[in-house]
């Protein structure tokens, strides 16, 4: 007999997505438990979804851009900016959780901290922001910790952009296509150069310049949000997990990926 026989089950919407199963990750430790404690987890696992697929779509635009295809990269650009905007309008649901309710069940989030989300650290690598210390947060052998390792080693969207650069016959200073990629991000007046060239002349080019600039600018709103969010719901306490909350994630805003799209703007 056929092993896809009438006693198999016909694929569901239900068993497609393992709706059951996604349904019974939420599970509140208070007890009650109190009510918004169901809204923080949810909130919260959407959000690793959501990096989960700015990763997936981050590779796609390295590939994209390191070929010179600009219609999957603009694409590509056009959709992680998509989903930088539902990060930041998350913002506004958890915002609807008072600092009291907060209270009432943070205790019991222990060493829980979004500070240690090792998606949104390979999401920062990926971009640029490479902080070996941020690595040392997250087990060497967990999937998260080996990730990060990787991902310091690893060229950068940055790097993949130079190559892009260069695909199109762009004069990108050699130095900084041999960089050592696992250094932050410095700017360089010889490429801020060839990017005025592009701006002036390239309209094609430049506007995937404009989509890298929205993409920094997206981070940085977000960045911004989720910082007044923990200011109003804890203040300057500690952050859950002994981070150092509000102090820590103030240094982070208005650090650009691309510092050298940024530089040129009183130029143009």
């Amino acid at each position: 007999m056929s092993g896809t026989g009438a006693s198999s089950k016909p694929l569901t919407y239900s068993r497609y997505l393992r709706i059951d199963e996604l349904l019974e990750l939420q599970r509140p430790l208070s007890e009650g438990p109190e009510h918004d404690e169901m809204l923080f987890i949810v909130i919260h696992q959407v959000y690793e979804l959501w990096f989960k697929q700015i990763l997936h779509e981050l590779n796609q635009l390295r590939t994209a851009l390191e070929a010179a295809v600009v219609p999957t990269a603009l694409a590509t650009q056009k959709r992680i900016l998509t989903i930088l905007k539902t990060l930041v309008g998350q913002v506004d649901v958890l915002e609807t959780m008072t600092p009291v309710a907060f209270s009432s069940f943070r205790a019991r989030l222990e060493s829980a901290s979004g500070f240690h989300s090792a998606q949104f650290r390979e999401v920062e690598y990926l971009l640029g922001h490479k902080n070996p210390q941020m690595a040392r947060h997250h087990p060497a052998d967990s999937r998260g910790g080996r990730r990060l390792q990787e991902l310091l080693r690893e060229p950068t969207l940055y790097d993949s952009f130079l190559c892009f650069l260069a695909e199109r016959a762009y004069a990108v200073p050699t130095e900084l296509l041999a960089r050592d990629v696992s250094q932050p991000i410095a700017e360089s007046p010889a490429l801020q150069a060839v990017l005025l060239e592009i701006y002036r002349a390239d309209p094609e080019t430049a506007m995937v310049c404009e989509r890298l600039v929205d993409l920094d600018e997206g981070l940085q709103e977000w960045r911004y949000r989720h910082v007044k969010m923990v200011e109003r719901t804890i203040g300057f306490r500690p952050g859950t997990g002994g981070s150092l909350g509000v102090p820590f994630l103030r240094e982070s805003l208005f650090k650009p990926v691309f510092p050298d799209l940024w530089a040129i703007r009183d130029q143009l």
